[in-house]
């Protein structure tokens, strides 16, 4: 964790583990670290861990099994992937489009670099 981010940590905790799930590091299925060990393990207050937490169990990534522990999602992937697919359309996009308006680049420019496969 990066105490000196201006992202929450929580947001921090959710990032790392919709990256690890899409490293294949944490497996559909398998069990993840409690609230208390994540918590423990990052040096964090738990009810941080536990609302990065809940707010990928309201995304369909974790399920939250009752006396048992969090679990990774048999879906989690493909949804780890979506919410990443959407956060570049709504935060990066933007920005490229700005950035080929500023330097003049048509679609046929990208079109052509883009259908190269020397990039």
């Amino acid at each position: 964790m990066d105490f000196n981010n201006q992202k929450p940590i929580f947001l921090q905790i959710y990032d790392l583990i919709l990256e690890r799930i899409l490293n294949h590091e944490l497996i559909e299925n398998s069990r993840i670290a409690s609230v208390r060990e994540m918590a423990s393990a990052m040096l964090v207050n738990p009810n941080t861990v536990q609302r990065a937490y809940s707010e990928l169990q309201a995304k369909g990534i974790l399920i939250q099994q009752r006396g048992i522990g969090y679990f990774i999602a048999p879906e989690a992937r493909i949804l780890a992937l979506n919410i990443r697919k959407d956060e570049f359309i709504r935060v990066q996009l933007p920005i490229l489009l700005h950035q080929m308006q500023t330097l003049g680049i048509s679609w046929e420019e990208i079109q052509l670099l883009s259908s190269n496969p020397a990039l």
